[in-house]
């Protein structure tokens, strides 16, 4: 049997399958923006604290109670980036991303934060900027909205992942959904770490009306965690 038409088409497919992970969009890709919005600048962020990574996974828990205190605009941008913020001059951001293909974007419904108005805010992170989307305090409604528990009322902000799946699933076909979820996984524990070391308490919320939140949120996108924030 001849084998070298089969070499050859072995050749060829090796050189396009490299070509296609080169191709992917592993560069800076600007994320969808609201319209019009009031632009909120960030603290640039730090990247040292006072407390050991160690220390910040064994005091890590999830909590529920919080004092009606504002946060900081610095903790909150803090927050922000330890979920989505870029981390490399080629765009890698904070939390690991199959393919580098992001898929998730970050709103903030603020209620209590120093220097900040109430309102529902789009983080960019390539700018490490907020942008609002609806000004008001949403959080009583985005309670109702997620089963009526009340530390999402409570809380200072509660920060929403809201999914866009074709960014993944486009690249990795039906296995890109198992990607959105193992990404989701990691924004959330960057988010738990960051607040343990900032003094402050979260809790994952997966329990919620997903067509509510999205319609308070304001996106098409498919919200997957809300991570409400307060000072414990």
């Amino acid at each position: 049997m001849d084998y070298r038409g089969t070499s050859l088409f072995v050749v060829v497919l090796v050189v396009v399958s490299t070509a296609a992970l080169l191709l992917k969009p592993y560069l800076p890709r600007e994320a969808p923006k609201p319209e019009g919005g009031e632009i909120v600048e960030l603290p640039p962020p730090r990247l040292e604290g006072s407390m050991s990574l160690e220390e910040a996974i064994a005091k890590r828990r999830s909590r529920r109670e919080y004092k009606n205190e504002p946060l900081t605009l610095e903790e909150l941008g803090q927050l922000l980036w330890a979920a989505q913020g870029i981390t490399s001059p080629d765009g890698k951001r904070a939390a690991p991303s199959a393919g580098a293909t992001y898929p998730f974007e970050v709103f903030v419904v603020a209620g209590n934060v120093e220097g900040l108005e109430p309102g529902i805010y789009h983080y960019d992170p390539f700018t490490h900027s907020l942008e609002l989307v609806k000004a008001g305090d949403f959080r009583r409604e985005l309670q109702k909205a997620a089963l009526d528990q009340k530390w999402v009322g409570d809380a200072a902000v509660d920060i929403v992942l809201v999914a866009f799946y074709e960014r993944t699933t486009k690249v990795y076909g039906e296995r890109g959904y198992r990607y959105v979820y193992m990404e989701a996984g990691h924004i959330g524990q960057n988010i738990y770490l960051q607040a343990t070391s900032l003094g402050l308490g979260t809790v994952a919320i997966g329990a919620f009306h997903d067509e509510e939140v999205a319609r308070i949120i304001g996106t098409d996108g498919a919200p997957l965690y809300i991570f409400p924030v307060g000072r414990v």
